[in-house]
């Protein structure tokens, strides 16, 4: 095969991987442009593509991410990652470690760990590459990987997020959750979410919010079902999609373009948490983005009208 096919055939996997470091498409796809570009430019063909390619995306990814932490410590309100509608990466054989590590909540657990933590983990956990391939990725020996690799259990067994198994029966519960939504059935709403549920946003100061954070399952509600049947009435539009792995909406305006993105949490039947994504930043890789301030003056003309 020729640098190209070897690239190519790699990419969903490089991608894969800098995704989980980085929690931001934009930013795993230029690593894995950058990664090419230094496989390209070798002067030696490495004995195996696979793990010259994870080891490079692996240094790219840690070095932007240590950056982008300092940014991240400045930044307006929660910090989510980028929703991810799909996850170009198969591999059955770690179906579920894959599934699990994609999650909001894994991804916001995985912020807790040093870059190189996180590194080790994502390479050995997830993706199963030898301790002599992450050793290698990491630039540390086997001995110092096996050390942060224990420390990165610590931490991630500890807040290690459940959902619930059934694929269909979370995307039944989202079906109705979004029913309730638009209906503004505080009820309805209160019998789908857990008596702790939290809703948290991430607007990053740059559009409107419905709440930095709010918790349990009347005020969750109460807060939901003032705002969507509004949303609503000035034409926006919610669909199903699977986020993140997760159930969840994204809203659009009148014109098609993306106004927000809600994902869920699921156990035991109920919405654990509901997580909002409208700064713009994040949503452009999804396609057009709304103006949110325009679709805001609308419901409150709307609003104005109805009282």
């Amino acid at each position: 095969m020729s640098k190209v096919e070897d690239f190519e055939e790699l990419r969903p996997l490089l991608f894969s991987i800098a995704y989980r470091i980085l929690g931001s498409v934009s930013e795993a796809e230029d690593a894995v442009q950058e990664s090419w570009l230094r496989f390209d430019g070798s002067a030696t063909r490495p004995a195996s593509a696979k793990a010259f390619l994870a080891a490079t995306v692996t240094r790219i990814s840690i070095d932007v991410l240590r950056s982008a932490r300092v940014r991240r410590e400045e930044y307006v309100g929660p910090w989510f990652p980028e929703p991810l509608l799909n996850d170009p990466y198969e591999d059955p054989a770690r179906s579920v470690e894959l599934a699990d590590s994609v999650s909001m909540a894994a991804l916001l657990l995985l912020e807790r760990l040093s870059p190189l933590e996180r590194a080790v983990f994502l390479l050995r956990e997830v993706f199963a590459f030898g301790f002599d391939e992450v050793a290698e990725a990491v630039g540390r020996s086997e001995a110092a990987c096996r050390q942060l690799l224990v420390r990165a259990r610590r931490h991630m067994e500890a807040g290690r997020p459940r959902f619930a198994a059934d694929r269909e029966e979370r995307r039944e519960l989202a079906t109705r959750f979004l029913q309730a939504l638009k209906d503004g059935d505080v009820g309805g709403l209160q019998e789908l979410l857990a008596a702790d549920v939290q809703l948290v946003g991430d607007g990053g100061g740059k559009v409107p919010q419905l709440a930095n954070a709010v918790s349990g399952a009347e005020k969750v509600a109460r807060l939901l079902s003032s705002v969507f049947p509004w949303l609503v009435l000035v034409d926006v539009s919610f669909e199903h999609h699977e986020i993140n792995g997760q159930p969840g909406v994204i809203a659009r305006d009148r014109d098609g373009l993306i106004l927000n993105v809600l994902v869920l949490d699921v156990l035991d039947g109920r919405i654990q948490t509901v997580r909002g994504v409208s700064n713009p930043d994040k949503l452009g890789h999804l396609g057009r983005v709304a103006d949110a301030w325009a679709v805001d003056r609308e419901m409150r003309r709307a609003r104005r009208r109805q009282h």
